[in-house]
């Protein structure tokens, strides 16, 4: 492999040769213009609903700031030519270690939602970890996305035959993992959201199309969604998570598919060791991107101690602050096998639809490559922490 085949080299002389020829980028390269163009063409609420997070929004903040306590100690005159970014997880080849979160609700942001996303992440080769609460069925999603690997997230119901239902039909849609969220017992207290009395489900029922079109949810109901969308929309309310989730339900869950399970939401290592003792392949560590509880750790900050009570053996994905290639590079340093991107692309999808999905995603891969062959590394799957210095022992 020539250095011009690189996906770095290649994107950057895509974006300069239009340049050249008076073509801008249709998607802004820089998170902060992407973001201010995103929110700029949502509706208000929702703008605040994508961007927002509990309370005073520490957590968000902290999630990005985290990321400077790990100073990049580049090293060169290494051959760094060829660069694979290739990376393991549940023992199968992955293309690159970016996968895209589980965000549901994306019709709030594009009228095609997670159908846009996937169409999107097919063109980039990005695997798609679609929610629970998802605008459209994950069979829709699933047959926009054929070729490209998928994952699916649950919302524990309490309606645990409800769990049980969506499980079996993501194993019959060809998803290839079960990400079970841990980290939503009960609402996170969001301020903007409040502020406005804006919850998507309640305003027009979006985010409900895996649950209406789901035989165990509509079981629950005395008539057809369509006849009664008003009872339909209570049910879900009643039915959506289970705050007496324990793991006992993981060890539950073990016993009901045998794809990879991937608890999501972890922060301390006792967790993490528990969730790996009753049944899960690996985990996420995670803070939700700072949706949850205000004044969090910082996921970054959580990262290593995970690593290093969970040992090599387990697979752990990172994600809460990804926004560049360099972020990219430090995460996967300091012990996640792979990263899970959430707001910026949405924001690519808010502003042109499956295009901007493709071209978020091209970018922040193009970032790490080069990062990654500026620091005289040539591995993705070989960064390791002898590449930071933590800014506290400078």
């Amino acid at each position: 492999m020539s250095s011009e085949e690189n996906p770095g080299n290649a994107r950057q002389r895509e974006i300069f040769v239009n340049g050249a020829a008076g073509i801008e980028p249709e998607v802004p390269v820089t998170f902060e213009e992407l973001e201010e163009a995103a929110l700029s063409v949502m509706a208000p609420e929702a703008a605040d609903y994508v961007a927002g997070g509990a309370g005073s929004e520490n957590t968000v903040a902290r999630n990005g700031a985290a990321f400077d306590r790990w100073r990049i100690v580049p090293r060169f005159l290494r051959d760094v030519a060829e660069r694979d970014l290739s990376v393991e997880l549940f023992g199968e080849r992955y293309d690159h270690p970016l996968l895209l979160a589980p965000i549901g609700i994306q019709s709030i942001c594009h009228e095609e939602g997670e159908l846009a996303t996937a169409r999107g992440a097919e063109d980039a080769g990005v695997p798609f970890v679609v929610s629970s609460v998802s605008s459209f069925t994950m069979e829709q999603v699933a047959e926009a996305m054929p070729e490209t690997r998928k994952w699916f997230q649950l919302y524990w119901s309490s309606e645990r035959e409800v769990a049980r239902s969506f499980v079996e039909r993501a194993e019959e849609a060809g998803y290839e993992a079960i990400v079970v969220t841990v980290d939503t017992p009960v609402p996170g207290w969001k301020e903007r959201d409040l502020s406005r009395g804006y919850l998507p489900q309640l305003v027009d029922g979006e985010g409900m199309a895996n649950y209406t079109s789901d035989d165990a949810f509509c079981d629950l109901l005395d008539a057809p969604p369509e006849e009664n969308e008003f009872a339909t929309v209570q049910t879900f309310f009643d039915v959506f998570g289970n705050p007496s989730l324990t793991w006992s339900d993981i060890e539950w869950l073990r016993t009901k598919t045998d794809l990879p399970i991937v608890v999501k939401g972890l922060l301390h290592p006792e967790d993490a060791r528990e969730a790996v003792e009753r049944g899960a392949d690996g985990v996420i560590v995670s803070n939700h991107g700072g949706r949850q509880v205000d004044g969090a750790i910082s996921a970054i900050e959580a990262l290593p101690r995970i690593r290093d009570t969970l040992g090599d053996d387990v697979t752990v994905l990172f994600d809460s602050g990804i926004r560049r290639g360099a972020e990219v590079l430090k995460a996967l340093a300091l012990g996640a096998d792979a990263v899970c991107l959430g707001r910026p692309y949405v924001y690519g999808l808010a502003v042109d639809g499956e295009n901007g999905v493709r071209e978020v995603c091209r970018n922040v891969l193009a970032d790490l490559d080069l990062t990654m062959g500026l620091c005289g590394r040539t591995r993705a799957a070989g960064l390791d922490r002898s590449l930071l210095l933590d800014e506290r022992n400078l």
